[in-house]
């Protein structure tokens, strides 16, 4: 994936010192960035790097006054640390958009879904599963029936979600998680044995959530 400097500049509301057109494909330390690599510069402390990094690119505040010449081309913003995170985001979001289903894949009946929906490889999704836009169900994903997902949500890889959740809009479930599974019941006997309450509730999960890796 390229980036120009001046689309970095634009998104950023940066300005540029330097060569706008260079290409850039990757983020990178100070210290350790190549060539098609762009970096940042937030905390005084790596100053010195500036002057001997290898990136084509590098991001400073607007107020930080040069000792010496620098090699890299300049993209001088207000905030670095928020306008780095904000180039993040939108590096990782075009590189995780995919859109389409990959075979092969299981699809019940029923399905539903909106604009931009992805299905990996080797996933199943039950019956009556319903999927908001750009929801993006990655490889081995195990989707329950009367599943319901709401917009621009990302499964990743692994991922079991049991029958009849409910999750909201813009949500992260990471590799390994597995959602809806059994609750802890057992209902003591006479016999001095144990009889395993059925699980017959679901899990509801709001907007805006991130759940780690298993």
């Amino acid at each position: 994936m390229k980036f120009k400097v001046s689309d970095i500049a634009r998104l950023t509301g940066g300005t540029v010192e330097g060569n706008a057109e260079l290409e850039i494909r990757n983020f990178a330390p100070i210290e350790s960035a190549t060539t098609g690599d762009i970096t940042f510069l937030a905390n005084p402390k790596y100053s010195s790097y500036l002057y001997s990094t290898g990136a084509s690119a590098v991001i400073i505040e607007n107020g930080f006054v040069l000792e010496h010449e620098v090699q890299a081309t300049i993209i001088r913003v207000d905030q670095v640390y928020a306008k780095v995170t904000q180039l993040l985001e939108i590096y990782s979001q075009l590189r995780n958009q995919k859109s389409g289903i990959e075979q092969p894949s299981f699809i019940g009946k029923d399905f539903s879904h909106g604009e931009g929906v992805y299905v990996g490889a080797f996933a199943y999704v039950g019956n009556n599963v319903s999927l908001g836009k750009n929801v993006q169900i990655y490889p081995h994903c195990y989707i329950g029936d009367d599943v319901i997902i709401g917009d621009d949500c990302t499964i990743y890889p692994g991922v079991k979600i049991y029958h009849q959740t409910k999750i909201g809009s813009r949500c992260i479930i990471h590799s390994g998680c597995v959602i809806g599974s059994d609750g802890f019941g057992f209902a003591p006997l006479e016999e001095g044995n144990y009889r395993k309450v059925p699980q017959t509730g679901n899990v509801i999960i709001r907007d805006n959530v991130e759940i780690g890796s298993n």
